[in-house]
């Protein structure tokens, strides 16, 4: 077996000729990683300002971009996805050597804002890149693939941060160039790559009569399915991050390492294991693969909330079968979700269509520290019940997606994969 049917079999995408978008890939992980692990780590050490303050200015700053993917959408249809992207990441860069600067409350927001709504252009046209580097068949593994990329650039942010917290200010100023730099040199990268596919093709310059604008996603009943359902996700894996540690030491009176634990194995697995999973399911039909991970869901909360019944010496135990199907859970609905994102939404207006479904990943994020605490301040089982019925009622809106038209290269359960046409084809069609 060579090295290319290797990689095949584990699930990898073809990289040939897409080295630039990889590596592109791997510094905007990092640099997204940095982002979630030392901002508010970042503003205590540097700053003077109560940690109430930092919080609330923070906050503020990331409701203000809330709307960020909305405005990329239309960026996207007239220039393209891959000059977002770079645009995206040159404000990162420059919004990180803000830090530098920010002192006070009001700078906080301004710089927070500039970061955030930065990210969330970033991740709307990115998905739009996949299709230049994929092959008809390929999108699921390189969304896989792009998924596991991003959970690795979560770990190293939180490893990162933790050494520059000990090195000190220095340090931490330090961290903020050095994530600016990886900004700037994603940005060169996916401005000078070529992708091994084709190049990313014009806008179509006519478009179906009253087709166009956010309209046209307003309409679509069965994107709006999609946005829904994948809400779902979104909170459902905002539970783990936001809830465990305290679920574990407060309710369940664990050892506080137990929590360290299951995140480290789940960022572990993911980065490992995510491909696989990508090119086992690759042949499903995406709705299919998605319904089975909001199942897989529901059943990792039901675990999660059973642990209340469990003695305390066996809290340990009860972990392990709930974080595997967690874990399992999120690698499952990861491919499935972008590329459905992608392939229902009509090419003139994908940007569109796309910022919307950025707008659950936003809004999810943003409303779920505040949901999941209230949920759990009503009694410990609040927060599995409702998440999990959530990721339930996910199920049905999923399936009732259908699947893509034939000329969007949708895979039928268990057929054989025909050779792709060119990519030029794909995009002008």
């Amino acid at each position: 077996m060579n090295g290319r049917e290797l990689l095949a079999k584990w699930g990898l995408p073809e990289l040939s000729g897409n080295g630039r978008f990889v590596t592109a890939n791997v510094m905007d992980s990092l640099g997204n990683g940095l982002v979630l692990a030392f901002t508010v780590l970042y503003f205590t050490t540097t700053t003077s300002l109560p940690l109430g303050s930092i919080g609330a200015a923070l906050s503020l700053g990331q409701l203000v971009a809330l709307p960020a993917p909305v405005v990329a959408g239309p960026l996207i249809d007239r220039f393209g996805a891959r000059a977002v992207v770079v645009a995206a990441n040159l404000v990162s860069a420059v919004g990180f050597c803000a830090f530098l600067l920010a002192d006070s409350v009001w700078k906080i927001v301004v710089v927070q804002c500039v970061v955030q709504a930065a990210s969330s252009v970033y991740w709307t046209s990115s998905r739009g890149l996949v299709l230049l580097a994929a092959r008809r068949r390929d999108q699921a593994r390189w969304f896989g693939f792009i998924g596991a990329l991003r959970n690795i650039g979560g770990g190293f942010g939180a490893a990162a941060a933790s050494v520059a917290v000990a090195l000190g200010g220095d340090g931490i100023r330090a961290l903020v160039l050095v994530n600016a730099l990886t900004f700037a040199a994603a940005a060169f990268l996916i401005a000078t790559w070529r992708p091994g596919a084709a190049e990313e093709a014009p806008a179509p310059t006519t478009r179906p009569a009253g087709s166009g604008g956010y309209a046209a996603v307003l309409r679509d009943g069965r994107y709006l399915r999609l946005v829904l359902a994948n809400l779902a996700f979104v909170l459902a894996a905002s539970v783990v991050p936001v809830l465990l540690a305290v679920y574990i030491t407060e309710v369940l009176h664990a050892s506080a390492w137990l929590a360290g634990a299951c995140l480290v194995g789940n960022m572990v697995l993911v980065a490992l294991v995510q491909t696989l999973v990508a090119g086992m399911t690759e042949r499903r039909r995406p709705r299919r693969v998605l319904a089975l991970a909001a199942v897989t869901n529901a059943a990792a909360f039901a675990v999660f909330g059973l642990l209340l019944a469990v003695p305390g010496r066996l809290v340990a135990v009860g972990l392990v079968p709930a974080m595997a199907l967690f874990t399992l859970a999120e690698m499952l609905s990861m491919p499935p979700s972008g590329e459905l994102s992608t392939s229902l939404a009509p090419e003139h207006v994908r940007g569109r269509y796309l910022g919307v479904f950025q707008l659950s990943w936003t809004v999810g994020n943003t409303i779920a520290p505040a949901l999941l605490t209230m949920l759990l301040s009503r009694g410990p089982l609040w927060p599995w019940v409702v998440v999990g019925a959530l990721n339930l009622l996910a199920v049905p809106l999923v399936l009732s997606l259908g699947d893509p038209a034939p000329e969007d290269g949708a895979p039928q359960d268990g057929a054989p994969q025909e050779p792709a046409p060119p990519a030029e084809e794909r995009l002008a069609s």
